[in-house]
């Protein structure tokens, strides 16, 4: 059946006119610009950076294309098909001025072939999701326009079905806040660097919202179907400082490519900074809560969580309620850092777990789960993984110790003393004990072979800084020596321990 798929492609490829491909890659430049190349077999990093270079009218010799992590030297057989690169220009060849890398010209359309909308990354997209995007492309066809979203501080847009219904939201990456391309005045930062939270890049966000909804197996937490996207229209917003005054960029009638996230659009009520959140049902709050420590989501806010009414209340007083969260660009950090659990303090997160929710806890794996994302979204960085590996765990090991929800949040989360500094979170403060503990192991059992990782579990250095100092995070994420005015981090289980023993007695 292989042999026949390949010579289908070949006769497909005839019939166009055109090459047969071995596959292809969206290369994004780092302010912005979406070029999709079709590279042939025994095509290297080095052929893709020149096509770059005729496409884009620059010279790509001091720049680097990278995959995530990856930076691609020249073997380009672990890039798979679809998926999204970044050229970046190497630090030292960065300056005030950006240089334009925009596409100017014709030397675009003949080598980007795709349709208005391409999904990348994922290895089999679901067909609800492949029938959200014909509905979306059918609607573009048929001059049915979206519409941006005024709301938020990065640009977004509602796209519509051929009736006109929204039926997803689209958040191109090079217009996140200080994106090159953020209509809404929040710029000043290439793709790559860091962005509003210093753990997560410019540009990055995207594809966690991808993550998001991949981690929530069952759709437990109800999040909506997101996939990362190549999408090609005129509404997006490009910056005349990006654009360099090429005719493309200033007539609003010409298409541009961004990538993006699109997420199916869930009609709904309200978001629950309008509703009085008691109200909410507490095997809601749970479902999303579990998420968000899996995730360690940052911003977990009341205007994040849609609410839709579902039917009368019990008793007919009040009304049911569904919740729908959204918005998970900022989890999956690179480091460690202060998340934002705004329902830590609802009575719902205070409620002991179901056996439902204990039992879905207990069957998570959390390096099945890392291997997923990095299967399903291979740009996905490796101290991103490691996040969610450690806070599922510390996640299954609360719930086990019989924590409830608003307890594993607060020990996730840092705590702010009187002179307005923060102190570290318990879970920041069990890493640096494991971390002292093997460097102790290490000091005295050097045979035990314990490999020495430069990188520290807390904290991973960002590149693109323009100020190492101004990234310096506080002395508490690195490891190192306790201090001993620190509280035991196994202070609250062990009080636990004490309460259940005393009452036995």
């Amino acid at each position: 059946s292989g042999g026949l798929q390949e010579r289908w492609k070949q006769i497909k490829a005839d019939s166009e006119g055109r090459p047969l491909s071995w596959k292809r890659v969206f290369v994004q430049t780092d302010n912005g610009s979406v070029l999709g190349i079709e590279l042939e077999r025994g095509e290297n990093a080095h052929s893709v950076k020149k096509k770059l270079q005729i496409a884009l009218n620059v010279s790509t010799e001091e720049s680097s294309l990278t995959f995530g992590d990856l930076v691609l030297n020249n073997d380009l057989s672990n890039v798979r098909n679809d998926s999204p690169l970044l050229l970046t220009r190497n630090q030292m060849h960065r300056s005030s001025s950006t240089p334009c890398l925009s596409p100017t010209g014709n030397g675009v359309q003949q080598r980007d072939r795709s349709g208005p909308i391409a999904i990348l990354g994922c290895s089999s997209p679901s067909p609800q999701m492949k029938q959200l995007a014909k509905d979306i492309v059918k609607a573009i066809r048929n001059d049915v326009d979206p519409v941006a979203v005024n709301s938020g501080m990065g640009g977004a847009y509602y796209f519509k079905n051929i009736w006109g219904d929204h039926v997803a939201i689209v958040k191109p990456t090079d217009e996140e806040p200080f994106a090159p391309n953020n209509p809404k005045g929040f710029v000043g930062k290439t793709l790559g660097q860091p962005g509003l939270k210093r753990s997560v890049r410019v540009g990055e966000t995207g594809f966690r919202e991808v993550a998001a909804y991949l981690l929530d197996h069952g759709n437990f937490a109800n999040v909506p179907p997101t996939m990362l996207v190549k999408i090609t229209h005129t509404v997006f917003n490009v910056n005349a400082t990006v654009g360099c005054n090429h005719k493309m960029f200033h007539n609003k009638s010409q298409a541009v490519s961004k990538i993006a996230s699109l997420q199916q659009f869930i009609p709904h009520d309200f978001d629950a900074s309008d509703h009085g959140t008691s109200s909410f049902p507490v095997s809601a709050v749970h479902r999303i809560g579990i998420l968000d420590i899996r995730i360690f989501n940052t911003d977990r806010h009341s205007g994040n969580l849609l609410v839709r009414k579902v039917g009368p209340g019990s008793d007919n007083f009040g009304v049911q309620t569904e919740l729908i969260p959204i918005d998970h660009g900022l989890c999956l950090p690179e480091c460690l850092e202060d998340p934002y659990f705004e329902w830590i303090h609802w009575p719902q997160a205070s409620i002991p777990f179901s056996e439902e929710e204990l039992e879905y806890i207990a069957k998570l794996d959390p390096l099945k789960d890392a291997e997923m994302l990095r299967m399903e979204l291979p740009m996905i960085r490796k101290a991103c993984l490691r996040v969610l590996v450690l806070s599922t765990i510390f996640l299954k090991e609360g719930a086990a110790f019989g924590l409830c929800l608003s307890e594993i949040g607060e020990m996730m989360s840092r705590q702010f003393t009187g002179r307005k500094e923060e102190e570290p979170s318990e879970l920041e403060l069990l890493c640096m004990e494991a971390r002292k503990w093997v460097e102790d192991r290490e000091l005295f059992l050097p045979e035990a072979g314990v490999e020495d990782d430069d990188d520290d579990f807390t904290q991973f250095s960002l590149d693109g800084e323009d100020d190492s100092d101004a990234f310096e995070s506080p002395s508490f994420s690195r490891f190192g020596p306790m201090k001993a005015s620190h509280r035991n981090p196994l202070s609250k289980l062990a009080e636990c321990d004490e309460e259940d023993d005393d009452e036995k007695e």
